[in-house]
């Protein structure tokens, strides 16, 4: 029995996965998050993905979350009559929010978003394409933005638009975001992440759409991309059930040099308040184009690993590029490889100043110490929800967490924890008394435990009620008396 690799995988679904035998040979790579980004394709397009997805998940015996990106109000150019213009370091160049969406040059370029101009003065920096383009504001007049380029190079068609140190007023849901929040609820998706989050209440105002959309339980991703957000993380922590630390945007706002400490702080802070860390952004780009990742991407999935992020994302490497089935199986390797070295770090495992306002929260912290001083070989909590596994797997152990749940939803939206595993399971009234029994029967079964194992079972005196987690017990795995 080996070890199985605790930190999770999300990737983006695209043209590049289109084929349910790719699809397959992902979840065998290694997949347990798919991301559909509503930024690309239409409804009917991502209705097909997931069908594909569900096919190749069950062919696969593996249970895959689905995870929708909204999003949201990205700031963006319009677009240039040659598709392109060359921008060159201390030339004149004006945004223009009345300009025709296509009649751009190397002179202007009309803007999206009308309110750009009342979000900005002279003196500002904008950060056009991910930072590659920087233009200093000269003035603000009426619908026009005259800038100076600071750093120049080709600016082609619908390309990010930001404000160094932020202060972009758009909301955090559009009108298309209203659309795809339906959509994702009449699917069953398992996550929704909000782009653009600035505090708690865009985080409320999205679960009270989901709750009139039918879908209570679906859980909301905050990613933390603008300057606001990182000054607003606590409330926007509590509020969230998901933080992804979305590299992009977040770096061009407040700079690459404040990135790394920001994604070690913001993995920290989420881990500490009992939620989720997603780590997002780049992490294997050149797999677009490259059947192995660079020396440095590799270093930079092991250090999100060691930071303690629950899971690693893939954007463009699958969703369009050349080798997706490859830059899943990369990143497992390189998690894998990770969290070898992890065990041989000295670190905190328990936490032994806390207090609790709910039980199952005491019994996982007292399961995981338990765990970590004894020789136990798994821990398998009996759950509804999910939220004990996930209490435990906020504390640092190399022990695996089985969720045994009868709820498919319940079942895809562990995956996503860090060393939480699902396991169908559900208990009928007539074999309560032998439970234990057929706990060890199917960990058996998996090949999950051997015969003479330890392992801890957590569970409710009323099976069937959410959170009614109030026990554990240290139960040693035998075979069935014949």
């Amino acid at each position: 029995m080996t070890t199985p690799r605790r930190t999770k995988i999300v990737a983006t679904l695209g043209p590049a996965t289109d084929d349910v035998d790719v699809l397959l040979e992902m979840c065998r790579a290694g997949l347990d998050v798919a991301r559909i980004n509503f930024s690309h394709g239409t409804h009917q397009d991502h209705l097909r993905r997931i069908e594909l997805l569900r096919e190749a998940s069950v062919r696969a015996g593996r249970y895959v979350a689905i995870l929708g990106d909204l999003a949201g109000p990205k700031i963006r150019i319009e677009s240039f009559v040659e598709g392109a213009a060359q921008l060159v370091e201390g030339q004149a160049f004006a945004l223009d929010t009345s300009l025709d969406k296509k009649s751009g040059n190397s002179r202007e370029v009309g803007v999206a978003y009308k309110e750009l101009v009342a979000d900005v003065t002279a003196g500002d920096t904008l950060l056009l394409n991910d930072g590659l383009i920087v233009l200093e504001v000269l003035s603000v007049q009426g619908t026009r933005i005259e800038s100076k380029v600071v750093a120049g190079g080709e600016l082609s068609n619908r390309k990010g638009v930001n404000r160094k140190g932020g202060g972009i007023s758009a909301p955090a849901l559009t009108d298309k975001d209203f659309e795809d929040i339906r959509f994702a609820a009449a699917n069953g998706f398992d996550y929704l992440a909000l782009s653009f989050v600035r505090d708690g209440s865009d985080i409320r105002q999205a679960r009270g759409l989901l709750h009139a959309a039918g879908a209570p339980f679906t859980r909301i991703v905050a990613k933390i991309e603008r300057h606001e957000a990182v000054a607003q993380l606590a409330g926007i922590i509590d509020a969230a059930d998901v933080v992804m630390v979305a590299r992009g945007d977040l770096g061009v706002e407040m700079g690459q040099a404040a990135l790394t400490g920001l994604q070690k702080t913001i993995i920290h802070e989420t881990r500490k308040r009992n939620r989720v860390a997603i780590t997002a952004t780049q992490m294997m780009e050149s797999m677009i184009q490259n059947p192995v990742p660079t020396r440095a991407e590799v270093s930079d999935v092991a250090n999100a690993v060691l930071d303690g992020t629950d899971a690693v994302m893939l954007s463009g490497e699958t969703a369009t590029g050349k080798y997706p089935v490859k830059a899943v199986a990369a990143m497992a390797e390189v998690i894998l490889g990770a969290e070898t070295y992890h065990l041989t770090m000295n670190g905190p495992r328990e936490r032994s100043d806390l207090t609790f306002s709910q039980t199952e929260e005491a019994i996982a912290h007292a399961v995981m110490y338990t765990a970590n001083h004894l020789n136990v070989r798994a821990i398998v909590a009996l759950t509804e929800s999910g939220s004990t596994t996930l209490w435990m797997s906020r504390l640092r152990s190399d022990i695996p967490i089985y969720a045994f749940t009868r709820h498919e939803g319940t079942r895809r939206r562990v995956t996503l924890y860090r060393g939480v595993y699902p396991v169908s399971f559900d208990i009928r009234p007539d074999q309560t008394s032998s439970l234990q029994q057929q706990i060890f029967n199917l960990l058996m079964s998996l090949r999950l435990v051997a015969d003479g194992d330890q392992i801890i079972l957590t569970k409710g005196e009323l099976s069937g009620v959410q959170g009614g987690t109030n026990s554990m017990q240290i139960l040693k795995v035998h075979r069935a008396v014949s």
